[in-house]
């Protein structure tokens, strides 16, 4: 049991503020969740889609004005959302088209919880963290447009200071901390912000020192 353990992926690489951290200390318990998760029977997909349906539940706990309740169910989303790579990898099921499906739902759970706090917090007359809330949302889109495009010109892009596992829980602290959404929602715009900017330099610094495609003759 203990060498199929071994065997087992570890968590996914990743850049950022917590992800490197994250994933040296979580191996062990990731690959313990992985382990119950293929005895089981779960699929990749079977992961994704609870993840995704886990977020629409919190996005409309959020538009009831609740801050706890969608803090727990979004913390659950998001060990989803780690573990069904894992599976796909232990599995041999990796896929481009579980890759595409994976980031696209990834795009729409961003929409609905982060489009939800921000319909909840207009209401309750909120506007400065409504907004906060709109701009950490549009920035995370241009973190993940600024990769697509750089892949599609044939430049691998992941650096950045917050990605998809710092928003979860920089979010969760903001909704389980009393006082703390407006300042994290601050942090979350102005970090993406950041990234976002990070990511086109590097795109642009890459491009331009490659050499330039040659002339048709």
């Amino acid at each position: 049991m203990t060498r199929r353990m071994r065997d087992l992926p570890a968590p996914r690489r990743a850049e950022g503020i917590i992800a490197p951290a994250f994933g040296r200390v979580m191996t062990w318990p990731y690959r313990f969740g992985l382990a119950g998760l293929l005895r089981a029977g779960l699929r990749p997909w079977h992961l994704t889609l609870l993840s995704l349906v886990s977020n629409v539940i919190a996005g409309w706990l959020l538009l009831t004005g609740r801050r706890l309740v969608p803090a727990v169910v979004l913390a659950a989303a998001g060990v989803l959302d780690i573990f069904d790579g894992g599976v796909a990898r232990a599995r041999g099921e990796v896929s481009r088209w579980g890759a595409f499906l994976d980031s696209t739902l990834d795009r729409v759970a961003d929409v609905i919880v982060f489009g939800a706090l921000f319909w909840s917090l207009a209401g309750q007359g909120h506007r400065l963290a409504a907004a906060l809330a709109l701009v950490a949302l549009v920035a995370s889109f241009m973190v993940s447009h600024l990769r697509a495009e750089a892949e599609a010109a044939g430049i691998g892009l992941t650096e950045g200071v917050v990605q998809r596992l710092e928003r979860y829980l920089l979010l969760l602290v903001g909704l389980l901390v009393p006082g703390a959404l407006l300042p994290v929602l601050a942090v979350l715009a102005a970090l993406g912000i950041l990234t976002a900017m990070q990511r086109a330099w590097s795109a642009w610094r890459r491009v331009a020192s490659s050499p330039s495609d040659p002339k048709p003759t």
